[in-house]
């Protein structure tokens, strides 16, 4: 099979890439919403529209959760940096981070409670730890 050749530049490329903008991780998102469903926990919106657009906002207790990757947010356990274009990848995802604290730090501002929730967190086996944090978070 012959290797397709893309139209665009290697910079036009990635100009037209970064204005592409992703809607959240829907699968993790709706991992967490079953597990409010099946734990009863009531009262929470999606996609609530305050800063930092968090996973899930809790507006009469004004707690935000966010679900967050463990790539995209350098999870301490389990980031991982690619290997190609490292100086790239390091940018973005330092930036992710950084952006992650000026959002906690702009909604703690505004009298909101932030609750960050990793990935790996909707695990099978740390469910339960996780329902018990955000119980606690809403007491």
């Amino acid at each position: 099979m012959a290797k397709r050749h893309d139209v665009f530049t290697k910079a036009k490329r990635s100009e037209v890439m970064s204005k592409i903008r992703g809607k959240g991780n829907k699968a993790t998102e709706v991992a967490l919403a079953k597990l409010f469903r099946a734990n009863g926990i009531t009262g929470w919106r999606r996609h609530h529209p305050i800063t930092g657009r968090p996973d899930f906002a809790f507006p009469k207790q004004k707690l935000a959760v966010f679900v967050d990757g463990c790539f995209w947010h350098g999870c301490p356990k389990h980031a991982t940096r690619p290997k190609g274009n490292s100086a790239f990848w390091s940018t973005k995802l330092d930036a992710n981070k950084a952006r992650d604290r000026k959002v906690n730090r702009e909604l703690r501002a505004k009298g909101w409670r932030v609750l960050r929730i990793w990935e790996h967190d909707l695990a099978q086996s740390r469910q339960g730890s996780t329902v018990r944090r955000v119980l606690r978070a809403l007491a």
